[in-house]
């Protein structure tokens, strides 16, 4: 999220207030209901200040009637084949309804799902009332869009088996690993197949009761509605969306920090609990485990047993993951790569000047300073509040004091922020110049510069970035790349959210309020293009140096949404590139040769790349031999992966001796620094940044020699 003090966004707002407050409804009709109402409010706000709107056409109606059927019934065992053809008669009534036409769609999809949802709900007493055959070598596909709907009552019956036996057949199998590792252990009892069965068999049957109690009492119809009403929002694209009041409540919530927990955004996701974000400066984000895209799928006291969330709602999950500070909290995750990890979280409060920039010395060939900026954060609230871009003048001018002979900018995992402060920051490293450019749903483009002619830092410079590197992390990294002031390292791109948002109430009598009666849209409003003339959206920024790194070839970019918006380009800025004397080409050609012979890096892309495939395919063996053998050769490639990440013959990391005394008064603080720095040592990603800025010194060296 970027800065809220644009001009051009404020205006562009203030003539969409006036069209929404004059522009009538276009149907002489009774007043609207609520839901006629936020329709209404939702379709003008859309269509009038939307950056680039979809046109509210038969199309686009076609568009919101299959993907919110596929959203309130993911699985497709709900719905028969003979609904969906029975309820194509509404499939181009959707883009009437935003202008205003009465809803008819929703009322009927609503009521057969409600229906069909009631009949289905006794088929998991009987299904997992009786053991299940694992030597049987059959398969079940996970993946929506390789499934249909069933053409009939037998079709959809054994859909629900397939899925109940594999859920069965993930904790039985676990419950098998358990036994076969604790055999001979005194005091462990050890069961039989048929017992553990058993108990699996009623582990689902539980989750499943809870899961139907769910979506009869608490899945209203009214949870359906946000739901239709969100779909709609984020087909325009990924980034705007509807909040219903009481999410907006506790989306701010989950943003301020202000409770005892991991700080981690949930979301309910593909019938689970997803890491949206994890906030930096929390218990999560200080484990380093946690990212982007992992599912929860158990939550434990410490030394009880854990709870499966499978079926739970996000208000439900978020009750179990909360507790009381310093208490601590198990998690099973199921990561990105389709691995499962258990992870160990104290819940605390947010730690909140562990969330600003600092900076370190790494000793080799030359003295090296980096420095860390886990997000481009910036108090407005408060006039002396924290400022990034204060703060890495800072790390700046201690790095310098500490003569270094070049500087290393980390960003990675750096999700944005303040577009004011990333301008600034730019500014440190160049002389006067145009910083980005923003462009408007009219097409207005204005450019952002930094005017001060100072630099503050005029040596070698690399900039790490990776896949979650976003927003403000990609107008830096780009910036800093189209003047050739530095290289960039990283994965092959950036994440590629090149797109600013607003939330906006859709009360017509509350525009600015975001906590309006009917809801609010974040509103995509505006989008960045770099210097060059191409836009960070989709693309990113491409590294000149490419690592190869665990995530590569999940689907976790902007650009592995559909509804993302396009990429393009505008007209180039003035600007005059850096001379910083460097053979840049002859740097990276040293580094590709160094990547090409490393072992751990050939490893780890290759491993990545198996990852991905086995967690894309969503095809699963129910075959209990077949599970575990691919559940092993899963946790081996993992565990080698997690190896070969860190460096045999650590970094020299130094820090400057007035952080060491001001953390001396902390011991928690102090203790967790020092595992912040111990991971820094083993990093084998700024290892080779390292060999490349030494690169880059001695070749500057030379050149100046000539």
């Amino acid at each position: 999220m970027l800065s809220r003090k644009s001009l051009p966004i404020l205006i562009a707002l203030l003539a969409f207030g006036v069209f929404f407050g004059f522009n009538g409804f276009g149907f002489e009709s009774a007043p609207p209901s609520k839901y006629e109402k936020i329709f209404r409010n939702l379709g003008d706000m859309l269509s009038q200040a939307h950056y680039s709107p979809k046109a509210f056409n038969d199309d686009f109606s076609k568009e919101i009637f299959k993907k919110y059927i596929e959203e309130l019934d993911r699985d497709k065992n709900i719905f028969l084949d003979a609904d969906i053809k029975a309820l194509k008669k509404y499939e181009t009534v959707i883009d009437d309804e935003l202008k205003g036409a009465p809803i008819q769609f929703f009322p009927a999809v609503s009521e057969l799902y409600q229906k069909r949802m009631l009949e289905v709900a006794p088929f998991y007493e009987e299904i997992l009332s009786k053991p299940f055959d694992f030597s049987k070598d059959e398969k079940v596909i996970l993946d929506p869009s390789r499934i249909n709907f069933p053409k009939n009552e037998q079709e959809r019956k054994q859909s629900w088996q397939k899925r109940l036996k594999y859920l069965t057949l993930e904790r039985y199998a676990a419950m098998v690993e358990e036994r076969e590792k604790n055999k001979g252990k005194e005091g462990f009892i050890v069961k039989s197949d048929a017992e553990l069965q058993a108990e699996a068999r009623e582990k689902v049957r539980l989750i499943m009761s809870r899961y139907f109690e769910r979506l009869k009492n608490k899945f209203t119809d009214e949870d359906r509605f946000n739901l239709l009403v969100n779909t709609i929002a984020t087909a325009m694209d990924p980034h705007t969306n509807f909040f219903p009041p009481v999410d907006k409540r506790y989306f701010d919530e989950q943003m301020s920090g202000r409770f005892f927990g991991i700080g981690a955004q949930l979301r309910e996701e593909e019938g689970g609990i997803k890491v949206i974000s994890v906030i930096t400066g929390t218990p999560a984000w200080k484990s380093g485990e946690i990212q982007a895209g992992d599912f929860i799928v158990k939550v434990a006291e410490e030394g009880a047993e854990p709870v499966d969330l499978t079926g739970y709602a996000i208000d439900e999950a978020v009750k179990v993951i909360r507790g009381k500070k310093g208490s601590t909290v198990v998690l099973t995750l199921k990561k990105i790569d389709g691995s499962q990890k258990i992870v160990k979280l104290r819940r605390d409060e947010i730690v909140q000047d562990e969330t600003f920039a600092r900076s370190v010395i790494i000793n080799g060939k030359s003295k090296i300073g980096y420095i860390f900026l886990p997000e481009f954060y910036a108090d407005f609230e408060r006039p002396d509040g924290a400022r990034c871009a204060v703060d890495v003048a800072k790390e700046i001018m201690k790095l310098k004091a500490e003569n270094v002979d070049g500087i290393v900018m980390d960003l990675r995992n750096n999700g944005g922020g303040s577009l004011m402060d990333v301008v600034q920051m730019v500014g440190y490293f160049i002389p006067e110049g145009p910083i980005v450019q923003v462009k408007d749903r009219e097409g207005q483009a204005r450019i952002l510069p930094d005017r001060d002619k100072s630099v503050l830092y005029d040596g070698p410079l690399v900039v790490m970035v990776n896949e979650y590197s976003a927003s403000a992390s990609e107008i830096f990294a780009a910036a800093i790349q189209d003047y050739k002031r530095g290289i960039v390292i990283g994965s092959t791109s950036t994440y590629g959210k090149g797109t600013v948002q607003r939330n906006i109430g859709l009360d017509r009598e509350s525009l600015f309020n975001p906590n309006s009666e009917l809801g609010s849209v974040k509103l995509t409003l505006q989008k960045f293009y770099r210097i060059s003339g191409g836009s960070t959206q989709l693309r990113g920024v491409e590294s000149d140096i490419v690592l190869p790194d665990v995530y590569e070839f999940a689907k976790i970019r902007e650009k592995d949404n559909p509804s993302a918006m396009p990429w393009d380009e505008i007209a180039k800025a003035d600007y005059k590139v850096w001379n910083s004397g460097i053979d840049f080409d002859e740097i990276k050609k040293r580094s590709a040769e160094r990547v090409k012979n490393h072992e751990a890096f050939e490893v780890i892309r290759k491993n990545s790349e198996w990852l991905a495939l086995q967690n894309d395919a969503k095809e699963y063996s129910l075959s209990l031999s077949r599970y575990l053998e691919q559940q092993k050769k899963i946790r081996e490639t993992v565990q080698q992966i997690e190896r070969l990440n860190k460096l045999k013959d650590k970094l020299n990391i130094t820090s400057h001796a007035s952080d060491m005394d001001r953390l001396k008064a902390d011991k928690s603080k102090a203790d967790r620094y020092e595992a912040w720095l111990n991971s820094l040592r083993e990093d084998i990603y700024l290892d080779e940044t390292v060999k490349v800025i030494e690169d880059m010194i001695a070749n500057k060296h030379v050149a100046a020699q000539f």
